[in-house]
């Protein structure tokens, strides 16, 4: 498990979801303006990137996402000679063409850094079970080593265990089973690495 410090921003926008609860609690909001719910999913939102909160905020370098580019590139230089695979596991702030979203900010942090485009992929893009297969087959040979996606797409029938060396969860499911789904991705047999490595945010 990977551990961070909240920012100043962040502490104050947690106070203010207490506010919130406690108003909800009183019964002093409407439950169609205001309910659990809603501040669950912002709570979610600010503890993944407090950009998806406002995206007028700084790019906070104590980030969920920022911590995991950091882990997954040096995984990625370090099994170089080998092309060994990760990938990251997102259910919030799927890839968008407008707008600010963790995929997106996460790829080109990435890039930045000297892992080129065509090697971070998501599964998003590939919405046929054609490009699945060609998308899949380029992690099991290593011309993919990043693979991003959501429980839902990435989960169940994801077979490119091969080369995979580590998992990144970048927020958790709302089930236990939605972890063990995830971690069975590269988990199981056909798998060429004996150690794998499993991260939390």
């Amino acid at each position: 498990n990977i551990a961070l410090q909240p920012s100043q921003i962040q502490k104050d926008m947690v106070a203010d979801l207490a506010d919130r609860a406690e108003k909800v609690r009183n019964r002093e909001v409407n439950p169609s303006e205001d309910n659990m719910l809603n501040i669950t999913n912002d709570g979610r939102k600010l503890a993944l990137d407090q950009r998806l909160m406002n995206p007028l905020l700084p790019d906070d370098p104590g980030s969920k996402a920022n911590a995991c580019v950091e882990q997954v590139f040096a995984i990625w230089e370090k099994t170089k000679p080998q092309r060994s695979a990760q990938m990251i596991f997102c259910d919030l702030s799927t890839p968008r063409a407008d707008g600010f979203d963790v995929y997106n900010d996460i790829r080109d942090k990435l890039v930045a850094r000297g892992i080129s485009k065509e090697e971070v992929q998501f599964i998003h893009d590939a919405d046929t079970e054609a490009k699945k297969a060609e998308l899949f087959g380029k992690v099991r040979s290593g011309a993919v080593r990043v693979l991003m996606g959501s429980t839902g797409k990435m989960g169940a029938g994801t077979n490119v265990q091969r080369l995979l060396v580590a998992t990144h969860h970048l927020d958790c499911g709302w089930k236990p089973s939605d972890i063990e789904q995830r971690n069975g991705r590269m988990i199981r047999q056909g798998n060429t690495n004996a150690e794998v490595y499993e991260y939390r945010y």
